[in-house]
């Protein structure tokens, strides 16, 4: 005699089957908006090979949670500050954005630009904490954002950081797409660039991650010398050249071993 199902595991086991596949699809949903910046529904619908309703759906959800936002220019979503919230209770982080408030706050006085302080985020470079110079022209809060490691100027210093196996699995899981024509997507060219950029104590990106863009990023150690974030100036690239700003580079290196200096570490 046949065995008879239980229905009400069968369904269990359906709903929580069912549950799986849509964290996973929203997980894909923020891994895309990570990566492309902002995007539409079916923008997303059409990479993920799903119903636009679906992403819809996930989209909804996202929103309410403040993991996801809409542009109420274009429409489009993008990353919300709710991912900070998740970036931010990691244990260590909170206090590096604490121990660097008062010296980013002095970076931006002093230089009249944008200063950022970047950690890393599974395969992203993730902004905690945003001092604004007088000269900004913009008011975008990056505070929240995850940027990609290959185009930005912390995001190199991070990547440097890693082994060559840990740049290895960050590169097979988002690639080097290039997010503008000067954006480096060759694997041998960025490593000779890593290999310079942990040499040399520095990181400078020209317009990579967006036209007219230009930033400076130094490492941020931890009482161990382990490379724990990184803490950048950028500006319009039209007005800002960190190579030819006197005492810029040293200065935005004094920054970081200052606060590298408050999380412990001491400078040999």
């Amino acid at each position: 005699m046949a065995a008879r199902s239980n229905p009400d595991i069968d369904n269990d086991a359906e709903t929580q089957s069912g549950g799986v596949q849509s964290v996973d699809r929203a997980l894909q949903i923020l891994e895309i908006l990570a990566r492309k910046g902002d995007a539409g529904v079916s923008e997303i619908a059409e990479e993920m090979g799903v119903h636009k309703s679906t992403v819809s759906r996930l989209v909804g959800s996202l929103v309410t949670r403040e993991l996801v936002r809409q542009n109420s220019e274009r429409g489009k979503y993008q990353l919300g500050f709710g991912i900070l919230r998740l970036a931010s209770s990691i244990p260590g982080r909170l206090s590096v954005v604490h121990e660097a408030r008062e010296v980013l706050e002095a970076l931006a006085g002093e230089y009249k630009e944008t200063v950022n302080l970047a950690v890393l985020r599974s395969n992203y470079a993730v902004n905690v904490d945003q001092a604004m110079g007088p000269s900004t022209l913009a008011t975008y809060d990056w505070v929240g954002s995850l940027t990609p490691l290959h185009a930005t100027s912390s995001g190199k210093v991070l990547l440097a950081a890693l082994t060559a196996d840990e740049r290895t699995q960050v590169f097979k899981a988002v690639g080097l797409p290039a997010r503008t024509t000067r954006t480096v997507t060759n694997r041998g060219d960025l490593e000779k660039q890593l290999h310079d950029v942990a040499r040399q104590g520095y990181a400078i990106v020209h317009e990579e991650f967006e036209i007219g863009l230009t930033a400076i990023a130094v490492p941020v150690f931890n009482h161990l010398g382990t490379v724990i974030a990184a803490v950048s100036i950028s500006g319009p690239a039209f007005r800002f050249a960190p190579e030819d700003q006197p005492g810029l580079i040293e200065g935005l290196r004094e920054a970081g071993l200052a606060i590298s200096a408050k999380m412990g570490y001491r400078h040999q």
